[in-house]
């Protein structure tokens, strides 16, 4: 595979980059994330800097993460440390609380979380920002349409799975839009689509244990094909199932969120 020319850089395969190039997609997704100037804003992989312009020129000041040094250089060139503080280094290893250091401790969730994900890590990076979701406002990422449409899966279809049930647990999610490959140079083989994630108020998860309710939803998920009764056998037994009401011979993409906090809860409960 080769790497692709675009206004000079060439697009690295290894870090999974398609550059935003269309002007009204752009506006689009700019008046979706609504940024106000003064806000605590940062992009992940601003690449070219498609969106990082028009959310600079709304906020005052932009942090980003950047892995590539060629990128990185060229932000340095274009914009004062007034504008931009750029955080060199992989978003996936990134302490965005870090960038919450310096605000009141009473200032509430004030951080939002924007980019073009890079395709290659879009499930662990969202594993990983669920991780600052206290210190979050929101957070509007663009993604491959299929990631997005497991994020916001109902339980029942086929697209519901162990990332749905555990970013639902936290987020109120929604897809605002997709995106044709036409928009990026060079055009991915995907459509891709705007998604927006709002923390949930922490008085609303109901898991006593997170840690055992990700155990959980990881073996309810690990053969999609078996029963709970096989998957979560490890968790529960026929007496707990009759305790809470669930059916022990459906599939884990049968459950909703809250039937899952309601199974780890019981297992905490138990000890």
């Amino acid at each position: 595979m080769h790497d692709h020319e675009t206004d000079g850089h060439r697009a690295r395969k290894r870090f999974g980059q398609n550059f935003l190039s269309d002007p009204n997609i752009i506006r689009k997704i700019i008046d979706g994330i609504r940024p106000q100037a003064g806000e605590l804003m940062v992009e992940i992989g601003p690449g070219l800097g498609a969106m990082t312009a028009p959310l600079i020129e709304r906020l005052g000041h932009l942090h980003v993460v950047e892995i590539d040094r060629d990128l990185i250089a060229r932000l340095h060139e274009r914009y004062t440390p007034a504008q931009i503080t750029v955080h060199e280094g992989d978003a996936l290893k990134f302490d965005f609380g870090s960038l919450c250091a310096g605000l009141a401790a009473d200032a509430g969730p004030a951080l939002r979380i924007v980019g073009n994900l890079p395709y290659n890590i879009s499930t662990p990076i969202l594993f990983h920002l669920a991780g600052f979701a206290d210190r979050v406002r929101d957070m509007t990422f663009m993604l491959q349409k299929e990631v997005v449409m497991r994020m916001v899966a109902e339980p029942g279809t086929e697209e519901y799975g162990r990332l749905s049930v555990m970013l639902q647990y936290r987020f109120r999610m929604g897809r605002l839009f997709d995106v044709p490959p036409g928009a990026f140079r060079p055009a991915p083989k995907v459509m891709s689509s705007i998604v927006r994630m709002a923390p949930l108020p922490v008085d609303q998860l109901g898991a006593q244990d997170e840690a055992l309710l990700g155990r959980i939803v990881t073996a309810a998920f690990g053969q999609r094909r078996k029963t709970l009764k096989n998957t979560l056998r490890d968790f529960v037994g026929d007496a707990d199932f009759e305790a809470l009401g669930i059916d022990g011979s459906l599939r884990g993409e049968r459950l909703s969120v809250a039937q899952f906090v309601a199974i780890a809860n019981h297992c905490s409960a138990r000890g």
